[in-house]
């Protein structure tokens, strides 16, 4: 499907400039036929394009998305119809792109396309997750009560992945001053002693030879090692970026210790939330499980909740077809999951989960930097004291080069 500009004359001989949602240009002019228009002239209108700094984000941001979200679940709660909706948001858009897109979309559905369509077709803006939790409302017909579940759900991730990242920035912070250090000292520091010791003469201890020997590397080759390590980002890239790089990757990750935990209880939390918001919303539980499933995050534990979706389908409880993923759902959740079925609170005690497991991911992640701050340091103390150690060591026998 694809938006079309069009100008065509009615029956009274009027002139119409307006826009219309068809698969083709032919259609396009069939539907102006069937309105008894004649068209004059039909053509494909230009998609919303990025611009400026947001360009890779496609041009909207992510706050302007959220917004979107709440005041259309609001008007629609309210009983304003969707296309009326979609022209007030559209009309009120402060920046150029999000004016644009919000016009967009409003035409496609004010053309007869339903509004999870017309999401999914700007995937730069709305994820495969939202569109399907936005389908999900709109087969249900609970669409405004779905919206004000997205836009509280990204909300709570937003918050989720700002803590994730807060706990991060020192220990990464620490790893490049380190490299910084001993990439200062490699090509700056030590060729200047270089030049010291060679007027000397003498054989150097073998450490300091290691170390100069590096240094010179460093120095002549920079250009090399630099291609070196671009490469081997790039390579690393391709490789998870097709789906079983990815999961091979993610396994391994899954299995280290420490930030695999912290992998896990994220995905956890993002599901139970994800799962418990839609079956509150009334989503069937079928549908709302291959919604969360897309929120995990993780290929490998995914599959594994692919697997209990199918398990559900076929009549069994949903606890117990999570049994099969105990990296994702420890024994404690699935007792929980379990009570929560018969006594049909499914999606209270879901949400509850997210939220106590949030917590403990919140102190699993303040014990990981506690624990990597002095390991950074550590490692930094032994790096560049290893390089001052290799540099003092020809000084400590420099009476004897002497002589």
């Amino acid at each position: 499907m694809a938006t079309f500009s069009y100008k065509a004359i009615d029956s009274d001989g009027r002139e119409i400039v307006d826009k219309l949602v068809a698969a083709d240009r032919a259609s396009a002019i069939d539907q102006l036929f069937d309105r008894s228009l004649n068209p004059v002239s039909v053509e494909k209108a230009e998609e919303v394009q990025p611009q400026g700094l947001f360009a890779r984000f496609g041009g909207v941001r992510k706050r302007e998305i959220d917004a979107f979200t709440r005041q259309l679940a609001n008007l629609l709660a309210a009983g304003v119809p969707m296309s009326r909706a979609l022209g007030i948001l559209s009309r009120e858009a402060s920046r150029v792109a999000s004016k644009k897109l919000w016009a967009v979309v409003h035409d496609q559905v004010s053309g007869g396309m339903s509004l999870a369509d017309s999401l999914s077709l700007h995937p730069q803006a709305f994820s495969s997750i939202y569109v399907a939790m936005v389908r999900a409302g709109e087969t249900g017909g609970f669409l405004d009560i779905v919206l004000e579940q997205i836009a509280t759900f990204r909300a709570r991730e937003a918050d989720l992945k700002g803590r994730v990242k807060a706990a991060l920035v020192y220990p990464i912070l620490l790893a490049v001053m380190a490299v910084a250090i001993v990439i200062f000292l490699l090509t700056f520091f030590i060729p200047r002693f270089s030049l010291m010791f060679a007027e000397f003469g003498g054989s150097l201890p073998a450490l300091t030879r290691y170390i100069v020997a590096v240094s010179e590397i460093l120095v002549k080759y920079w250009f090399v090692l630099v291609v070196g390590v671009a490469l081997t980002v790039f390579a690393f890239q391709r490789l998870v970026s097709s789906s079983e790089g990815r999961r091979t990757m993610e396994g391994l990750l899954l299995r280290a210790p420490l930030l695999g935990t912290a992998m896990a209880r994220f995905a956890l939390v993002r599901f139970c939330r994800m799962l418990g918001t839609l079956v509150g919303a009334g989503v069937p539980l079928i549908a709302s499980l291959r919604v969360a499933n897309e929120a995990i995050g993780n290929q490998v534990l995914a599959d594994t909740v692919s697997s209990a979706t199918e398990s559900v389908q076929k009549g069994n409880p949903l606890a117990r077809s999570l049994e099969t993923c105990r990296v994702l759902f420890p024994a404690s959740v699935i007792e929980m999951v379990s009570v929560a079925e018969e006594s049909g609170r499914l999606d209270q005690e879901l949400v509850r989960l997210a939220g106590a497991y949030e917590d403990e991911l919140d102190r699993h992640l303040k014990m990981m930097v506690t624990l990597i701050e002095p390991a950074m340091l550590f490692l930094m103390a032994v790096f560049v004291g290893t390089v001052v150690i290799g540099m003092l060591l020809p000084i400590f026998n420099l009476q004897e080069l002497i002589r």
